[in-house]
């Protein structure tokens, strides 16, 4: 890059929600900027899919625009990348060629990240640039960069959290209010939380990425979303949040990445995301609406929280630009940050090992010997019972099952044989329970 005037000259892709507030934050902090990186910040292109689309009164000279992506990407004069535009290709071949180049990479792709990470990372190594990448979980949460930096002399044992706004929001609203899920889903949309298509969010698609990008960090192994088990939150219903209630709990859609032994003692990654019961006195439980907050847990440093917006144009563009003048003060000092540490290569634990509790409620018949038999099935599995409540007689019989700690495995198998049990009419629900004993 030219020194001598003191430049760092970037290049946009995308130009949608986030992109625009990138360009009007940079335009409104230039001089604050400038100050704190020691050089002028300028945009030197922006890649967009159309060039007539209304974007607004932006900061920018209209011929910035293009939609050669690739040959923005491949200009001598640009120094730093910034992408926005998510999926993942071609994507990934842009900012492949940029790393390779030498170029610093400013990214909010948790789908790229958390499939193929891999690849931006041996290209960044392989071109001795940098990759940021903090906008790409919990928006303006300072995060990704503290279990990097922050928390590297530590050994991070759990890492639990809530890092999807639209379906934090939908489960609130569900506790708060009594609502079904599919209630709670409209008044989210007319509101602008959820898209029109909100499978990503919902099926925990988002959650998956962000706990794999989560885990990498926090564990030293490279994890994809592939090697996450993932559980949407669809099947979440108003009389699931009635009984978390009576229990004194809450429902929550959770990201949970642990390091331990796997069951033949090799220390080992397990990663998961799905919906739970936590207790009202577990700090997730107060996070409402669509913010996000994680909760780390280390040998040392103990309990931390991290919590704020986790999506949104101006929260994510926060955090684009913190990434930004990072890799622009290296830019200028001639050095990089860390490279990727993947040292441990941990191996992935199968979601059937994962000590976890079940809330279970089944809708039995009304007779003589049905909780002794189902008691039976338990005992049967290994699977020690905590509480049982049974409310309603006759037809209308529901037994409320809470388990102790067991392998899901075990588990899943009790409920299963449960299903073929004549005296069980169905099972109405099956959820975790998360944070209590």
């Amino acid at each position: 890059m030219s020194v001598s005037d003191r430049t760092v000259r970037v290049a946009l892709l995308g130009c949608g929600t986030v992109g625009a507030e990138v360009v009007r934050l940079l335009g409104e902090q230039a001089d604050d900027l400038t100050a704190r990186v020691g050089a002028r910040i300028e945009i030197v292109g922006i890649a967009v899919r159309r060039l007539g689309r209304e974007r607004g009164p932006l900061p920018v000279d209209a011929g910035l625009f293009t939609t050669d992506a690739l040959g923005l990407v491949k200009r001598d004069d640009v120094d730093v990348v910034v992408e926005v535009v998510g999926g993942i290709e071609p994507a990934r071949t842009w900012l492949v060629e940029a790393l390779r180049a030498g170029k610093s990479v400013v990214t909010a792709n948790k789908a790229l990240l958390a499939e193929d990470g891999a690849a931006l990372h041996d290209a960044a190594a392989e071109g001795g640039a940098d990759l940021y990448y903090e906008a790409s979980v919990a928006g303006a949460i300072p995060l990704l960069r503290p279990l990097r930096e922050s928390l590297h002399g530590d050994r991070i044992t759990r890492v639990t959290g809530i890092v999807n706004g639209t379906t934090n929001f939908i489960l609130s609203s569900m506790d708060a209010t009594g609502a079904g899920f599919t209630e709670a889903l409209e008044e989210a949309t007319e509101l602008g939380y959820a898209e029109a298509d909100p499978t990503a969010d919902v099926d925990a698609f988002d959650a998956a990425a962000k706990a794999a990008i989560l885990a990498s960090l926090a564990f030293h192994s490279r994890v994809t979303a592939a090697d996450v088990h993932r559980e949407g939150m669809t099947a979440v219903t108003a009389s699931d949040v009635a009984s978390a209630k009576e229990m004194g709990c809450t429902i929550k859609l959770l990201c949970i990445a642990e390091r331990g032994p796997d069951a033949s003692g090799r220390e080992s990654v397990a990663v998961r995301v799905h919906p739970a019961m936590i207790p009202r006195s577990h700090p997730l439980a107060s996070v409402g609406d669509a913010f996000n907050a994680v909760f780390v847990e280390a040998e040392a440093a103990g309990q931390l929280m991290f919590y704020g917006r986790g999506a949104g144009g101006a929260p994510t563009a926060s955090a684009v630009l913190g990434d930004v003048v990072a890799v622009a003060r290296n830019k200028l000092a001639g050095t990089r940050a860390a490279s990727e540490s993947n040292y441990a290569h941990l191996p992935i634990r199968p979601m059937g090992e994962a000590m976890t509790r079940y809330h279970i409620s089944l809708d039995v018949a009304d007779r003589r010997g049905v909780l002794a038999t189902v008691a039976g099935v338990f005992a049967k599995h290994e699977v020690s019972i905590a509480t049982v409540r049974q409310s309603g007689r006759a037809d209308d019989a529901v037994l409320v099952i809470v388990t102790h700690g067991a392998p899901d495995a075990a588990l899943a198998a009790t409920v299963e044989e449960l299903r073929g049990l004549d005296i069980v009419r169905s099972i109405a629900s099956v959820l975790r329970v998360e944070g209590g004993a």
